[in-house]
């Protein structure tokens, strides 16, 4: 695992690059799909790095890198579905302690899942897991947060 410095470098380039790997592209799909690969290719022991679509009251599974996951989650329900209902930015430090997780792949061991608004719509969620207990921490949050509005300001 990194320390604090080498995360927060780490984040500052995938910031970076995230900014010029969508400059000037405003179709969503693609930008997810990108943005996907490239937060598995930076991010060391992610076992699922991708997006979960708002659509008919539900997220469906979007672009991502990793196993094969959950295709529907209802809102509510699992890390995703909880942190799309309540639109907050969710960490879980052991997924099989989280009295709401949905197994989706054994790998799995800690999760992020941030929330994706524009205009005050629910447009999805970003969701990581990874192979390590307690991985995700208050950087995590602060860049991959980050990294959601740049997405955002490109898409029309």
């Amino acid at each position: 695992m990194w320390n604090k410095e080498e995360k927060t470098n780490a984040y500052e380039l995938l910031l970076a690059q995230q900014k010029a790997l969508i400059e000037g592209e405003t179709d969503l799909i693609s930008i997810l799909a990108n943005s996907s690969a490239l937060l598995n290719e930076t991010l060391p022991n992610t076992v699922f790095a991708g997006y979960y679509l708002y659509k008919n009251d539900e997220l469906i599974l979007g672009p991502f890198q990793g196993r094969v996951s959950c295709v529907h989650i209802a809102l509510g329900k699992g890390v995703c579905g909880e942190a799309a209902e309540k639109r907050q930015t969710l960490i879980v430090e052991n997924v099989k302690e989280h009295k709401n997780y949905i197994a989706c792949d054994s790998a799995a061991l800690s999760e992020i899942v941030v929330p994706m608004e524009k205009s005050g719509q629910l447009i999805g969620v970003l969701d990581l897991d990874s192979n390590q207990i307690g991985l995700y921490d208050e950087i995590d949050q602060k860049y991959l947060e980050q990294y959601v509005r740049i997405i955002l300001e490109n898409v029309a």
